[in-house]
């Protein structure tokens, strides 16, 4: 073999799965009073420090971050936002359910 022509290292039927495109699932956003949102209170694996989950948004991607933003800065604190769930930092229910429901969200506070 000489030195211009690449090795294979590996091969398959199908080819490197790796550069096939996944085209991603695109979420449309429902209108706030279609949707009833959760808030949970979670401190495992985070040192024991307390952070307040917002689930069961259906919102598009840039929606999410821009309700995570208002969340935010209501808060004073932050956050970010992970396979559709909102996390802000510290313990903040009420202070985001008031904004929630001023925003038009049903909201259902989890835990105790």
């Amino acid at each position: 073999m000489s030195q211009n022509t690449p090795k294979t290292v590996w091969s398959s039927e199908d080819g490197d799965l790796r550069k096939h495109d996944e085209s991603p699932v695109t979420i449309k956003s429902l209108p706030p009073q279609q949707q009833t949102v959760y808030l949970h209170r979670e401190s495992k694996g985070r040192g024991g420090k307390a952070v307040t989950l917002i689930k069961g948004l259906t919102l598009s991607e840039g929606d999410l971050s821009t309700l995570a933003k208002k969340l935010k800065q209501a808060c004073g604190s932050g956050g970010t936002v992970k396979d559709g769930v909102v996390e802000i930092q510290g313990e903040h229910r009420e202070k985001i359910a008031d904004t929630l429901r001023k925003l038009g969200y049903k909201v259902k506070v989890a835990g105790g």
